[in-house]
């Protein structure tokens, strides 16, 4: 059994399909264990409890990056984390969580990487603006480079005539939950 956390600072459309996912039983080999957020009204920590899953909530505020990762390591450790799934989590993460858990922190990345690395929308606007034919997600290791990871999987998405950058992540955001939960089966298998 995998102890898994996710990190979130957003809507957690990805987190409702893990949570779905484990209520059908298509997740036997995963036990979330908690979500954690550096928004208190993020609405993924609304999600994790309406599902019963433990949440915690970190506030940045008057923080350097490396002691807000101190507090997230912690709670990964008491809580016996195995592996951390990043879903819309706006932060950039530190040697100090990345060390300790290295290559047991995977993200979820709306474009293909190596191409158009950075923050949703603006990632969505740039392929738009560059008339690329196709786009995708990514599920890759967290290193301290951003978005540089090793490649665990990609799905490419295509891009139709009059596509904005919200209908594109629309798109994206239903392969990202395809990818999510292949890439979870990977680790259990």
């Amino acid at each position: 059994m995998i102890n898994l956390a996710v990190f979130a600072s957003t809507k957690g459309t990805d987190l409702q399909a893990i949570i779905e996912a484990r209520q059908k039983g298509e997740l036997t080999g995963i036990d979330l264990k908690f979500v954690l957020s550096d928004k208190k009204d993020c609405y993924a920590l609304e999600r994790a409890r309406q599902a019963n899953i433990k949440t915690y909530f970190i506030d940045p505020k008057g923080k350097t990056r490396e002691e807000f990762d101190a507090e997230c390591l912690q709670i990964a450790q008491e809580e016996k984390t195995d592996l951390i799934l990043l879903i819309g989590y706006m932060r950039i993460i530190t040697k100090v969580l990345i060390e300790p858990y290295k290559n047991k922190i995977i993200n979820i990345h709306p474009s293909l990487l190596p191409k158009y690395p950075g923050m949703d929308l603006d990632v969505h606007d740039e392929v738009l603006k560059n008339k690329e034919t196709e786009t995708g997600c990514t599920l890759h290791f967290v290193t301290e480079e951003v978005d540089g990871g090793e490649i665990i999987l990609q799905e490419k998405v295509a891009i139709g005539d009059n596509e904005t950058p919200q209908s594109l992540k629309r798109k994206v955001q239903a392969k990202e939950k395809e990818v999510i939960l292949k890439g979870l089966k990977l680790f259990t298998d």
